[in-house]
């Protein structure tokens, strides 16, 4: 008799119901949501976005679902934390095998981000903002500016621009 295991199918559903998450399914109905391709039934299709838009709020999260809006990924991505408090804004192009941890924001309008790219906790990525292929972007970093292929972006300095008792002007 082999022991439990959350890799085995009914270990990955109890592991489901235990998460409010399942990955596969999830990704799946998001397909069928965001592509105004998919002849799905228009019923059926509001059906899934009601899941999905029930998952993201009991993380606390959003991937940009919306009719004919949505955030585009090339594939689903790995998501080592669940979608714990992942924001993706509206009209964002997210490429392939992409690994985003938790509490990241990904801000809606221009933003394009290449194939092989991991997003560390906390990372913010600003609108009109495109990341190359094999990028790494360090915790809690700021990203303003476009990224170069195989960059590796952390955290700039702090500096101070007001002193105590300064006047601003």
């Amino acid at each position: 008799m082999n022991p439990f295991s959350f890799q085995h199918k009914l270990g990955r559903i109890i592991l489901s119901w235990i998460q409010h998450y399942n990955h596969e399914k999830y990704w799946k109905r998001r397909a069928v949501v965001t592509n105004p391709q998919d002849k799905t039934n228009l019923l059926l299709k509001l059906y899934y976005l009601y899941y999905i838009k029930k998952t993201d709020a009991y993380h606390n999260c959003s991937f940009g679902t919306n009719l004919n809006a949505g955030a585009f990924f090339g594939t689903s991505p790995h998501l080592p934390h669940g979608p714990n408090g992942i924001i993706v804004g509206h009209d964002v192009c997210i490429g392939e095998n992409i690994i985003i941890y938790q509490q990241v924001t990904i801000s809606q309008g221009g933003v394009v981000i290449g194939h092989n790219v991991i997003l560390g906790a906390g990372a913010k990525i600003l609108p009109n903002v495109c990341i190359g292929n094999n990028v790494k972007v360090g915790a809690n970093c700021v990203v303003v500016e476009d990224i170069p292929d195989n960059a590796t972006v952390v955290l700039p300095k702090p500096r101070i621009i007001l002193k105590q008792g300064q006047q601003c002007g």
